[in-house]
């Protein structure tokens, strides 16, 4: 799979493509990335990218002129080209997924007030928000979508580690513990390290339950709910509730 995000600080992504995974997957051939900088596409001797807004109002757009031939240069159109912006459809999981599949993404850093809504209608399939608020980089919200897409490529990570993430299963992740055993007073509980993996996948599921309902129980009122779910549901609810602490059975 091939990232090719279009910046006018293109600085801001380069340390998270040669850094960490990332770099390790690019390595392997399992990646591949490439980063424009709008601002060779300007036609001035200042390189501007940005003017006031027709019809008035705070803050300046980024040029269309530019930008769209960036997105020429890169051979934008008939691929699957991303705008990260506060005003688009939300980021989850199973989008993240779906884009995981493509062979390319062409992925739009915002700047000031945005970009011309002509570009957006002539290159932009997709218009993505991480979440609703407002970020002053396209950059970082670029960089969110990225992370969230790139280790669902086949062979990054291992399946079995995604498997168990939060949002796998409709459920958020359960709590996890490593060495020392005894931190302070605070102790891990026994069930971890009983040997007993039956009772450890059972715990485990019941403590996903229990954090999912104190912490996100849209995702339980939205999912579709296993027979065993629903079971540990009413288990809870006999106990006296969730307070969003794990609890040793």
């Amino acid at each position: 799979m091939k990232f090719t995000v279009l910046s006018l600080f293109p600085e801001i992504l380069r340390g998270f493509f040669e850094s960490s995974i990332m770099a390790k997957a690019v390595e392997r051939g399992l990646l591949s990335y490439e980063l424009r900088d709008i601002r060779d596409f300007a036609t001035d001797k200042h390189h501007k990218c940005d003017d006031l807004v027709f019809g008035g109002g705070a803050g300046l757009l980024m040029l269309p002129g530019p930008l769209g031939a960036c997105l020429d240069a890169v051979g934008a159109k008939g691929k699957r080209v991303v705008y990260v912006t506060p005003g688009g459809r939300l980021l989850n999981q199973a989008y993240a997924r779906e884009l995981s599949r493509e062979e390319e993404l062409v992925i739009v850093c915002g700047r000031y007030e945005g970009i011309d809504q002509r570009v957006i209608d002539e290159y932009v399939t997709d218009e993505i928000s991480i979440g609703d608020y407002v970020l002053s980089s396209g950059e970082t919200a670029a960089l969110v979508l990225v992370d969230s897409v790139y280790r669902l490529v086949d062979g990054v990570i291992s399946g079995e580690s995604l498997s168990e993430e939060s949002f796998e299963g409709g459920l958020l992740e359960y709590p996890q513990y490593t060495r020392p055993a005894a931190y302070g007073t605070l102790r891990v509980p026994e069930v971890l390290v009983s040997g007993h993996h039956a009772n450890i996948r059972s715990w485990r599921l019941k403590e996903a339950v229990r954090k999912t309902l104190a912490l996100r129980p849209d995702l339980l009122a939205d999912g579709v709910l296993t027979d065993e779910v629903r079971r540990i549901l009413l288990e809870i609810s006999a106990e006296g509730g969730c307070d969003g602490h794990h609890k040793e059975d």
